[in-house]
């Protein structure tokens, strides 16, 4: 087993995610913000003076990449996304590695689409490749690959990919720098009493109905409720969300050392998943669905139980085994998600009869369970 990159002091390295958004790279559409992406560079090299490994996950392609070809406004078509992220990616990627060159330090290009985190192996990759080159001394640049994804299979917002890849190198904190000082009551731009929210708990229902008041960037995809979404996909892995002011002098030290009023911290509030239930639960897209009757989703929500032919009552898709699929109730929510011992034209030959006669039914038999409670998570 590889050992974990340590200190000078021999004392285990710290990872952190750093999200940088895109109206921060871009200075609202006039270009890159060098001085900005320097002055992040530096206190990302402080962080890692002091033990703390970090990757950077960073929009700002598709937004570079209209003001090299002179476009003011966001496009609708994919195809001119695409070819403003494979334009725009050139410079940025070229400002980062500038940027940490002032400190004798590389940074590897790292582009992922959700096909690379919804395959096991790929998944696995992925976590392999970041590990491997925050032990080397390398800082990795990820960003979602914007010149060949599809509506279909984007992220969405780079909020989202950032919580994934804090979940994939087991990220202590997951910081996202955005043009407001973090989540506030109301809109301070409207409301001289909206107060910043300094802490709450990561999934709380109420601050997302909060967040969800704001709107996102011309040049982004997200708003303030995809980076409150993010803290709760992040905190599967244990780790904290701070949503901080990208412009404020030394945000990064200051998260550090935790100073007040330094950002909105989302605390973890939920049970750490194991590296197989944080990859199900940050898992994006399904194969299928299933529709559970009220004993099924009885049992997965209050029992921790594993889900049974025999609780099933209709299914959607088609999938083969091992393949993810989701679980709902009979009005349609998410009760659960996870990795089926069946395929789709088995399990509808299957569903709502005993496990024990699953071999008359098929003439064989791989298990007992249709999803295993190993395989199956909660979706909140």
């Amino acid at each position: 087993m590889r050992a974990r990159a340590v200190s000078k002091n021999n004392s285990p390295r710290r990872r952190w995610v750093v999200k940088i958004g895109s109206s921060l790279l871009t200075n609202h559409g006039k270009g890159l913000a060098r001085e900005r992406i320097q002055a992040w560079a530096d206190q990302i090299q402080m962080l890692r003076s002091k033990g703390v490994d970090v990757v950077v996950v960073s929009s700002g392609s598709i937004a570079e990449g209209m003001v090299r070809l002179g476009w003011s406004e966001r496009p609708h078509e994919v195809y001119r996304l695409q070819a403003a992220a494979a334009v725009g990616q050139m410079g940025l990627v070229q400002a980062y590695e500038q940027a940490f060159q002032a400190h004798g330090v590389h940074t590897a290009q790292v582009l992922l689409t959700h096909d690379d985190l919804s395959n096991r192996q790929r998944y696995l990759n992925a976590r392999s490749t970041l590990r491997g080159l925050l032990e080397l001394g390398v800082i990795p640049i990820v960003n979602e690959n914007d010149t060949v994804v599809t509506d279909e299979i984007r992220f969405g917002d780079n909020d989202t990919l950032g919580a994934l890849v804090a979940n994939l190198v087991e990220a202590e904190y997951l910081v996202i720098l955005t043009d407001t000082d973090g989540l506030f009551t109301a809109d301070p731009g409207q409301d001289k009493n909206a107060a910043l929210v300094e802490e709450g708990q990561a999934g709380d229902a109420s601050l997302l109905a909060m967040a969800s008041k704001g709107t996102a960037g011309k040049l982004g995809r997200g708003g303030m409720a995809t980076k409150v979404m993010a803290a709760t996909r992040a905190a599967r892995s244990g780790a904290t969300t701070v949503i901080a002011g990208g412009l404020r002098e030394n945000i990064l030290l200051d998260v550090e050392q935790r100073k007040a009023g330094s950002g909105t911290w989302l605390l973890p509030d939920i049970e750490r998943f194991d590296a197989r239930k944080q990859w199900l639960a940050g898992h994006l897209q399904a194969k299928g669905k299933l529709t559970l009757d009220e004993g099924a989703v009885r049992v997965l929500k209050s029992e921790g139980k594993s889900l049974l032919s025999v609780g099933v009552r209709q299914v959607e898709g088609q999938f083969g085994r091992g393949e993810v699929v989701v679980c709902v109730d009979a009005v349609g929510e998410p009760v659960a998600k996870g990795l089926i011992n069946y395929n789709a034209e088995e399990t509808r030959k299957i569903i709502g009869k005993p496990s024990k006669e699953i071999e008359s039914i098929l003439g064989y038999v791989d298990e007992p369970e249709l999803i295993h409670r190993d395989n199956l998570v909660l979706v909140s």
